[in-house]
C-alpha cells in the first residue's frame, strides 16, 4: 500500500477508479465468489465510481479500463458501526475521576457531574468531540445512550437532535434513553422521557438490575414499546454477582408476549458467573426471543472483579462463544470512553476490536469475528446499507498496511486509511486540549 506514489491520489480521486489487491474478510463480502484463506480473508478489486462500490471482483478480474491503485494485499473492512457508546458522558474524567475504579465509584462521580455541569453547551461539545473522534478512526454509525432522569432528559435530547442533522452524511445516529429501572414506574420521570423518545426518534431503554420493581419495570417498558413500535435496549446485569439475572427475565418476557421490534441487550457480565444450567436455560431462552448481545469489553474489564490490593479473577465479559454458537447475534463496542466507568479510549472500534480478540479469545478460528464491529450491529440496528462491502453502497472503508488479521491484530493501526465516499478523510483525533475550558484546565497540571 504506496499511495504517495501511485497513480490515483485517494485525497482528490478522480470520479472512476479501481483499488486493486485488497484482502477482506470474506463474511463481509457475501456476494464475491473467491475461496477464503485460512484466517477466512479474500482477495479482491474494488471498481469506485461517483463515490460509491461499483464492482467487487476477485483480484485480477476486473476487466474495466480505469485508473488504479495497487494496494499490495492491504486489508480493507467497511465503515465501522458502534452499537453501544455513552456520548453524553465522554471525557468527563478531568474533573470527574473515578476514585477507587469501582462501579459505584462510576455512578456516584457521573451523577455528581451530571447535576452540576451538563447543560447543553457542555453535552454538545463534548458529544462532539467523540463524533469528531470516531469519524477520525472510520466509524460511520453510532448508538449512544442518554442519561434520561430529572432535568436531564429535556436538555440532551435537543442536543442529540441537532448533532444528528448535522452529522447526517458523516455518522448515522440513533439514541437511546436510560434511566434505573425503578424510575421507570414514576410518572414524573417516564411520562417525559418516554414523550422525548418517540418525539426524537429513538428507543425505549434502561438499566435493569435485580430488586422488586424489575418485573414491573420490564412490563411497562415492553407495553410502551408495542403501544408505540419501538425497539427496546437495555443495559443488563452489569454485575458480578451470579444472582443478576435480569437477562433471564429479559428473555422470558419477550418470548411471553411474542416480542416483535429489536431487542438489544448490553454487558450481560453475570452470565458468565452462574452454573450450566442456568446458563443454558438463559441462552436458549435469549435465542428463542431473538435477543443480541453486545458485549463491552475494555469497559467491563476495567470495572468488573476490581479490589483495591487484590488482581482480578476474570475478565469481566459475557459468553460471545457460547451464544453464537445458539445463533445469537453478538457484537462488541466501546461503551464509555474517559469519564468515571471507564477511565480511557477514544472511540476507536479497531482498538475494541483487537482488545475484544484477546479478552474474550474471538480466534482460532477467527474468521467470524471481523463482523462484530460492523454486519452485526448493522443488522441490529436496522441499519441495512451499512456493514458490508458491496456493489451499489457508499464507498466508506477503512484500509490498513497489515496484510493478514494477524498483522492487523498486532499492532495500533494508527496509519489506516479511512475512505468516505471513496475519499481519504484527515485520520488525526481531536485534541483533548479543547475541552479544557470545560475541564477546568489541563489535568495534569
Amino acid at each position: 500500500m504506496n499511495p504517495d506514489h501511485a497513480s490515483v491520489d485517494l485525497a482528490h480521486p478522480p470520479r472512476h477508479y479501481a483499488l486493486t489487491g485488497l484482502r477482506a474478510p470474506a463474511c463481509l463480502v457475501p456476494e464475491l465468489e473467491a475461496a477464503p484463506d485460512a484466517e477466512g480473508l479474500v482477495a479482491l478489486d474494488l471498481a469506485i465510481s461517483e463515490g460509491g462500490v461499483s464492482r467487487v471482483v476477485a483480484t485480477g478480474t476486473l476487466d474495466a479500463d480505469l485508473p488504479r491503485l495497487s494496494m499490495a494485499g492491504a486489508l480493507a473492512l467497511p465503515g465501522l458501526i458502534d452499537a453501544h457508546t455513552h456520548l453524553d458522558k465522554g471525557f468527563i474524567w478531568p474533573r470527574a475521576p473515578n476514585p477507587d475504579g469501582s462501579f459505584q465509584g462510576a455512578v456516584r462521580a457521573a451523577d455528581g457531574d451530571r447535576r452540576a455541569n451538563w447543560n447543553a453547551q457542555d453535552v454538545r461539545r463534548r458529544m462532539e468531540f467523540g463524533l469528531r473522534c470516531a469519524y477520525a478512526h472510520g466509524t460511520v454509525a453510532i448508538r449512544t445512550h442518554l442519561d434520561s432522569v430529572g432535568p436531564q432528559t429535556a436538555i440532551s435530547w435537543p442536543v442529540f437532535d441537532e448533532l444528528r442533522a448535522e452529522w447526517a452524511d458523516r455518522i448515522a445516529l440513533q439514541a437511546v434513553s436510560l434511566t434505573p429501572i425503578d424510575l421507570v414506574l414514576d410518572d414524573a420521570e417516564f411520562e417525559p422521557m418516554l414523550a422525548a423518545v418517540r418525539h426524537h426518534g429513538g428507543v425505549l431503554g434502561a438499566v435493569t438490575y435485580m430488586g422488586p420493581h424489575l418485573d414491573a419495570g420490564l412490563e411497562r417498558l415492553f407495553d410502551a414499546a408495542e403501544r408505540f413500535g419501538l425497539d427496546l435496549d437495555f443495559h443488563v446485569d452489569e454485575s458480578a454477582d451470579p444472582r443478576a439475572r435480569s437477562l433471564a427475565r429479559i428473555a422470558a418476557v419477550a418470548n411471553r408476549r411474542r416480542f416483535a421490534g429489536r431487542i438489544l441487550v448490553g454487558h450481560c457480565c453475570s452470565l458468565a458467573r452462574q452454573d450450566e444450567a442456568a446458563i443454558d436455560r438463559t441462552l436458549d431462552a435469549v435465542a428463542r426471543a431473538n435477543i443480541a448481545v453486545v458485549s463491552l469489553p475494555m469497559c467491563n474489564l476495567y470495572l468488573m472483579d476490581r479490589t483495591r490490593g487484590r488482581t482480578p479473577r476474570w475478565r469481566g465479559v459475557t459468553l460471545l462463544h457460547e451464544m453464537a454458537a445458539r445463533g445469537i447475534r453478538v457484537m462488541v463496542a466501546s461503551d464509555n470512553v474517559r469519564d468515571p466507568f471507564f477511565a480511557y479510549g477514544d472511540l476507536d472500534l479497531i482498538e475494541v476490536y483487537r482488545e475484544a480478540t484477546r479478552i474474550a479469545h474471538l480466534d482460532h478460528p477467527i474468521a467470524g469475528w471481523p463482523a462484530v464491529v460492523t454486519r452485526a450491529p448493522a443488522k441490529v440496528l436496522g441499519l441495512d446499507r451499512l456493514g458490508l462491502i458491496a456493489p451499489d453502497r457508499r464507498a466508506d472503508l477503512s484500509i490498513f498496511r497489515a496484510r493478514s488479521l494477524n498483522e492487523f491484530l498486532s499492532r495500533p493501526q494508527a496509519d489506516r486509511l479511512v475512505l468516505r465516499a471513496g475519499r481519504t478523510i484527515d485520520t488525526a483525533p481531536p485534541d483533548h486540549a479543547e475541552l479544557d475550558d470545560l475541564m477546568g484546565g489541563y489535568d495534569g497540571a
